[in-house]
């Protein structure tokens, strides 16, 4: 065979594979128009690469057994007294009918109730969230619950971990998982097998075995982005905070990382050790819900919320309907804080709809991002959101790494998503959605704090942005659904 019959036939070869794969594009459901644009373009554009591209990154395809694991879970929480859950009886009775919404969708997702009798403590800052942390930890009685997405070996990170042992050193049952990916660090490290020595039970969660066999059973960059603490089963942390210093050595040429982390009571913990369940249970097969005791009773005068917690194996979608849902309830403002917005459309039309209608928006975004594809997509959606009225604030302190978003200076919700594809179709998030006009004002106060230190974006500064630069913003933006 000469060698233009090679090239001939390598060719025909290579066409019908791309051919393949762009029928399997097409033929695909549950997957937004932008998406399938996006992702013909690069398997068309990009030879071989974006067929390898696409077999790695294009599907979200969960294997059946974790799938089974999950399923396993949901039926035994159905069968959980929901007044654990739930606390107050009539926990809608304070809430306008305007925002029922937000609490009803909310429970589609996880099945968790509208909860009364919670109270919540909004930390001042990463310091102080490490000693409460560590002070509640060495005041445990019964169990210690953390996930983390990362765990760091730094002073915060080997602090907490040796509170942990402490713990586990006088009794205490310690449960700890750290993500594979995120904590890789810490689980190839002695202080991991330093805490398993001192009798703490420690599982990964997401495992990355290796490039073949993840691949095979799970998409590989499937993550657990949660960042949960639980105490007794009667304290519980949510929030943005990793289990790491601010100063974050990893990334330190973008420090400090600025975080925001709550402190909860009441049955909102109940539900947050039912989401740590989920995800132990899913590694240890042996596990059973009973071990898990819900122990939160609901607090004299607290107030409502409710946890939620979204991840590739929940319904597809239901996070990005949840932040539009969030949005389209608001009457009068909403304040945003994320380090990383790339929002589908179904968010990126509630935005522009609640700004165009005449709720005040106000968005804080750091302005100096650790991902440069992530800052330049974020730009691409900035001429369309400050023409509907949003306005776009970028922070210089450091990376702002809060996320949480309030409403009508009434509703709050704080946890770890961003408002991004990742958090809404790849990653394992915790939030806790929160009715209390005081905690929430608090939220905002924090929020105007870092508006302090931020730098507001004007639509004709965008306007006047060369064209070389816009056109770099709109394909990193158009290839958001690869990203």
């Amino acid at each position: 065979m000469d060698i233009i019959s090679s090239l001939s036939l390598a060719t025909a070869i290579y066409l019908s594979i791309v051919f393949g794969v762009t029928l399997r594009i097409l033929a695909r459901k549950h997957i937004s128009s932008s998406a399938r644009l996006a992702w013909f373009i690069v398997v068309v554009t990009l030879p071989l690469a974006g067929i390898v591209l696409y077999t790695l990154l294009g599907e979200v395809h969960i294997s059946q057994r974790l799938r089974e694991k999950k399923a396993r879970m949901l039926k035994q929480l159905k069968q959980i007294d929901q007044s654990k859950l739930q606390g107050n009886p009539e926990p809608y009775k304070n809430v306008p009918q305007r925002y029922h919404a937000i609490f009803e969708y909310a429970q589609t997702i996880n099945n968790f109730p509208l909860s009364g009798g919670n109270k919540a403590e909004l930390l001042k800052d990463a310091e102080e969230t490490r000693a409460r942390i560590i002070e509640d930890i060495d005041n445990a009685k019964h169990h210690v619950h953390l996930l983390y997405y990362i765990w760091l070996t730094d002073y915060t990170g080997t602090a907490i971990a040796e509170a942990v042992i402490r713990a586990a050193q006088r009794g205490v049952t310690c449960r700890v998982m750290a993500d594979a990916i995120g904590s890789r660090v810490l689980l190839n490290s002695p202080l991991w097998v330093e805490m398993q020595r001192a009798g703490v039970q420690t599982e990964t969660a997401m495992p990355f075995e290796s490039m073949i066999a993840t691949h095979l059973l799970n998409r590989f960059d499937l993550r657990n982005h949660r960042k949960i603490t639980i105490i007794d089963g009667k304290i519980a942390y949510c929030g943005s905070q990793n289990c790491a210093d601010p100063e974050f050595r990893p990334k330190a040429k973008y420090a400090p990382w600025i975080d925001i982390m709550a402190r909860l009571e009441g049955p909102v913990v109940n539900q947050t050790q039912l989401l740590f369940a989920s995800d132990w249970m899913s590694r240890r097969s042996e596990a059973n819900l009973n071990e898990f005791e819900l122990n939160a009773d609901p607090v004299p005068d607290g107030f409502v919320a409710q946890v939620n917690g979204n991840g590739p194996t929940e319904r597809r979608g239901a996070a990005a309907h949840l932040f539009a849902t969030l949005i389209a309830s608001a009457d009068e403002e909403i304040n945003i804080t994320t380090p990383y917005f790339v929002p589908d459309i179904i968010v990126l039309n509630a935005l522009c709809a609640a700004a165009i209608r005449g709720v005040k928006i106000t968005m804080i975004v750091p302005r100096k991002n650790d991902s440069w594809i992530v800052a330049a997509a974020a730009k691409s959606f900035y001429p369309e959101v400050l023409a509907a009225g949003v306005r776009v604030h970028e922070y210089v302190g450091g990376l702002l790494h809060a996320k949480c978003l309030t409403i009508d200076g009434r509703i709050t919700m704080i946890g770890s998503s961003n408002l991004d594809l990742r958090s809404f179709d790849l990653n394992y998030e915790n939030n806790t959605i929160i009715y209390d006009e005081t905690f929430t004002e608090a939220v905002n106060e924090r929020q105007q704090q870092y508006l302090k230190s931020a730098i507001e974006v004007q639509l004709e500064e965008v306007r006047e942005w060369r064209l070389p630069v816009r056109i770099w913003h709109n394909v990193i933006g158009t290839l958001g659904p690869v990203l």
